[in-house]
């Protein structure tokens, strides 16, 4: 993959680890550390010895959202709404990469931060995370997914209590609120995220892929358009070899042995 300066990457066992490494601005996403973001995303769903995904923060905060620096000019809203597009369309590519992505939020999550934590397939918190919903304080609200992606994903009455009543919220808040899967002691988080990382692979890729896919599609559709989606990609996943593996597998009560194929 091409070296990005704005990340830190490791990969071990078809796991690519991905850390944000802007620490001195708390990881915010400016539009380099956006544009190398989302190339390594694209690059990795392309890439077959990537299995899985960890994303993560360096130093004390997973992600301060969007740089105050693009604020500090005149925008026309043409103008701005094309700039807004392109951090959407990052936080988007998490939900659209048809392989396992999961976040483990070491600290402060905030803005577009939060959404890119969100948009992941599950959120592993470390004690020490923070997630503030302080949009409003600036004169902006939510954007790039963060009203119509937390109703979604928790509620309007859940919601409503997080983004109105105007409390910033520690892991086990966010947990109770069911913004994070599970919340861990610091020194363990990137440990609970690869084994779940592990878990999660043990699925056949394409089965995965699509599932994530029609999950994020359910949420928009009605029943019956989902239910016609889901007849397609069943009707795609019968014909694999992993499907066929994974018959033969149960039958002898053994591991399934995916290739992806």
């Amino acid at each position: 993959m091409t070296e990005k300066t704005g990340l830190k990457t490791t990969f071990e066992d078809g796991a690519l680890l991905v850390e944000l490494n802007r620490p001195e601005k708390r990881n915010a996403l400016d539009e380099k550390l956006q544009g190398e973001l989302l190339e390594l995303l694209t690059e990795a769903g392309h890439e077959p010895e990537v299995r899985g995904i960890i994303l993560t923060g360096g130093g004390e905060a997973f992600s301060a959202g969007g740089d105050l620096s693009r604020f500090e000019r005149d925008w026309n809203p043409t103008e701005f709404r094309a700039h807004s597009h392109e951090l959407t369309r990052l936080i988007s590519s998490v939900e659209r990469l048809e392989k396992p992505v999961v976040a483990a939020i070491n600290g402060l999550a905030t803005g577009a931060g939060t959404q890119l934590a969100l948009s992941c397939d599950l959120r592993i918190a470390s004690e020490n995370a923070r997630f503030l919903f302080r949009e409003g304080m600036i004169g902006f609200i939510p954007s790039h997914g963060g009203c119509a992606r937390l109703v979604k994903l928790v509620g309007l009455a859940r919601a409503r209590d997080i983004l109105l009543g105007g409390e910033d919220l520690v892991a086990e808040e966010a947990f109770r609120h069911g913004l994070v899967t599970k919340v861990v002691s610091h020194d363990k988080l990137l440990e609970e995220a690869r084994e779940r990382l592990r878990h999660m692979l043990k699925r056949a890729p394409q089965a995965y892929g699509l599932a994530k896919r029609l999950l994020h599609l359910s949420a928009s559709v009605d029943l019956e358009s989902g239910l016609f989606a889901e007849s397609l990609a069943q009707s795609l996943l019968v014909g694999t070899e992993d499907h066929k593996e994974g018959v033969r597998a149960a039958r002898e009560r053994r591991a399934p042995s995916f290739t992806g194929r």
